[in-house]
């Protein structure tokens, strides 16, 4: 048996010896067909399909648990700087995207990525930051679809064919991910299996070493300035198919270049990721629940609503947990911020809140308006009352701190993150129910606070002021807000678009409501130009009805192209234009001045002089003092209430209107994306 076990494992050895020595032949008659072809034709296509001839240099960034990945970029590295190319190889967990990754575009380096696969389809615990970073990336509308533009990059996947479904996604994500924000592929991603009897190779190593060849020879053809393209059309948006798979390729790969045009030079395809994008472009419609009518009985409306809520969540943008039926949370782009020292939010600013421990969730996913500039896009469901099974407050609110800390946790080892504010945040000290929906909807929502609140947690709760008697049923919370879109009833109809045929008289009473609060009360105003920056004398005339503490005035946020909003850049107010708003508004209102700004937010402060104290302003909140009144209060039934003025803190100077900071903490480094223009952050 021995010998038959010898030579078995002799032609296994030649076979995988004549599978590597095909692949170089067939790369070397691609490379050859390079050599022959003729002058290169001027090129008319668009910069997606043009990469720069000069080639500084190549990076090389692997996440790696074993050392494979690791091992095959170093490999790499070396074949490369054979060629006279310099080579850099990077541990993908030390790098940056969000300060770098940009700054190679114009670097002209090519960007290789080796990412590997866990069995049950995650990236390594070294790439986990950069692949979150990156898929969030995609979808965010601040980064813009043209993010990495011109950025030339290779994907290489190592995964287990075993594991079904998961077989190399994270190579498949990365690849998608760097395509929609318009990187430029030069090559089919490479997939390696370390299942043995499917690799294409007969292993792990002979799958990478096949595309390291093809890798290579594509990299001579930039550096020479040799243009190609793949068969694969890309020449609409929908239309990229993957270009040849398993063993088609290897045969058809160089019949594809020589029906491509000479002046062309990269393949813009790979795998499923149109279809994907033409899925997510169909999402934008919304779900309106009112509109079902009586099709259906109570309880099949019930399971409808549910299976909706889940559809929604499933529907959002990169970094929104579901929680149970009809919660959420996410991870605030201002909590990532402040971990890394780049500043908090507006909150931070005008009331002291740590950005970097506050954590954003809802108890309900859907609302009572159809708002033109919701930054969620309307794929929310939307309805007048509760009419799904409610989970427990208690559920929510344990899912909501465990998911917030699990997104905190993957901020472990990332670059720039500060190990004493990683630790901080991973103690929940604010809540912001402000996330989507309307949270006031919630039958639970008192019980919901008053657990936030035994856990010594703030309470930030923002409500779209259509629903009153629920406003007037609240426990005290740390700072009610009412979103105050417009101030009349033609303005709100047009820009909240509510559901309520009754949504004026609601919209009135839910302020009479706010002004019987004796805990800090807060006007939201969003200045949509063109559309609600006029009605002066009407705002001034709500604010009397209601008598917030604060009112916050802040240009309206562009979320991108939405098919339910009409809504452009052009609506967008510049800083200067908000600032101007808001001085001739309280002009017009004698117990109320500017206390402070965000800039960064395009946000602006306005505060009622009785948190003025001998000419200082205290916006700041003791959120200590607050925990205790409140227990307080608890303990003697209600019979002990306290006032706005009771758990006041005085601001700081950097965060008051005029100061030379223009609200942004001096502890931290402000940090701007490449190509900014308007300020379009929100919060």
């Amino acid at each position: 048996m021995s010998v038959w076990h010898n030579r078995l494992y002799l032609y296994s050895a030649a076979a995988l010896v004549f599978g590597i020595w095909f692949s170089v032949k067939v790369a070397l008659k691609k490379n050859k067909f390079f050599k022959d072809s003729k002058a290169q034709k001027s090129s008319d296509h668009s910069d997606r399909d043009a990469v720069a001839a000069h080639v500084s240099g190549v990076k090389i960034f692997y996440g790696s648990q074993t050392g494979t990945a690791k091992g095959f970029a170093e490999e790499l590295s070396e074949e490369v700087k054979t060629l006279g190319v310099p080579a850099k190889v990077i541990d993908i967990r030390d790098y940056d995207p969000d300060d770098q990754l940009a700054d190679e575009c114009t670097n002209k380096s090519v960007c290789v990525f080796l990412v590997a696969t866990y069995t049950d389809g995650q990236p390594t615990e070294n790439a986990e930051w950069f692949c979150k970073w990156l898929e969030e990336a995609s979808t965010d509308f601040r980064y813009g679809k043209t993010y990495l533009k011109g950025l030339p990059y290779a994907v290489f996947g190592l995964g287990n064919s075993v594991y079904v479904g998961h077989y190399n996604t994270v190579g498949t994500n990365v690849d998608k991910w760097l395509w929609m924000l318009s990187a430029v592929r030069i090559m089919t991603r490479g997939e390696g299996d370390c299942d043995v009897v499917k690799s294409r190779h007969g292993s792990i190593q002979a799958d990478f070493l096949a595309w390291k060849v093809k890798f290579l020879i594509r990299l001579q053809a930039l550096v020479k300035g040799e243009k190609k393209s793949y068969s694969g059309n890309c020449k609409t948006k929908g239309s990229c198919k993957n270009p040849k798979k398993d063993g088609q390729e290897e045969e058809e790969e160089t019949t594809a270049l020589q029906n491509s045009s000479e002046d062309e030079l990269v393949e813009s395809s790979s795998d499923e990721e149109e279809s994907g994008l033409q899925d997510e472009e169909k999402s934008g419609s919304v779900v309106d629940m009112e509109d079902l009518g009586n099709i259906m009985s109570s309880a099949k409306r019930a399971k409808v609503f549910t299976a909706l809520l889940t559809c929604f969540v499933l529907s959002f943008p990169a970094g929104y947990k579901l929680i149970g039926s009809h919660s959420g949370v996410k991870l605030c782009r201002w909590t990532k911020s402040m971990l890394r020292g780049r500043g908090g939010c507006y909150k931070h600013t005008f009331y002291g809140i740590e950005s970097h421990r506050c954590m954003e969730t809802t108890p309900s996913l859907a609302c009572a308006n159809k708002c033109v500039f919701c930054w969620r896009h309307h794929t929310n469901p939307v309805g007048t009352e509760w009419r799904w099974k409610m989970d427990p407050a208690e559920k929510i609110l344990h899912e909501a701190m465990e998911k917030h800390q699990g997104m905190i946790r993957q901020f472990r080892g990332v670059p720039g993150v500060q190990p004493e504010r990683y630790e901080e945040g991973l103690a929940v000290k604010h809540c912001a129910l402000s996330l989507v929906g309307e949270p006031i909807m919630y039958p639970e929502i008192n019980a919901f606070i008053c657990l936030l609140h035994s856990h010594r947690i703030s309470s930030f709760l923002v409500t779209n002021a259509q629903f009153p008697q629920e406003i007037r049923n609240l426990v005290p919370v740390t700072q009610l807000y009412v979103s105050v879109d417009a101030s009349t009833r033609d303005s709100l109809k047009k820009i909240d678009r509510p559901l309520f045929k009754d949504f004026w008289p609601r919209f009135l009473d839910s302020l009479r409501a706010l002004g019987e609060k004796r805990q800090r009360t807060v006007y939201r105003l969003t200045l949509v130009k063109a559309w609600n920056v006029e009605e002066m004398l009407s705002y001034s005339e709500l604010i009397a009805l209601g008598q917030p503490d604060f009112i916050e005035v802040k240009g309206v946020t562009y979320c991108g192209e939405s098919a339910a909003s009409t809504l452009t850049m052009a609506n967008v107010p510049w800083h200067q234009e908000v600032v101007a708003f808001v001085q001739q508004l309280a002009d017009m209102l004698p117990q109320y001045e500017i206390a402070c700004e965000h800039e960064h937010s395009n946000c602006l402060l306005i505060a009622h002089t009785k948190f003025k104290v001998d000419g200082e302003w205290w916006t700041w909140i003791d959120y200590e003092r607050f925990q205790d009144l409140v227990q307080v209060q608890g303990e003697s039934g209600g019979q002990r209430g306290f006032s706005a003025l009771d758990y006041m803190a005085k601001t700081p100077s950097w965060a008051l209107f005029g100061a030379n900071e223009q609200g942004f903490d001096p502890t931290d480094t402000r940090f701007q994306r490449r190509n900014k223009t308007k300020d379009i952050s929100g919060c």
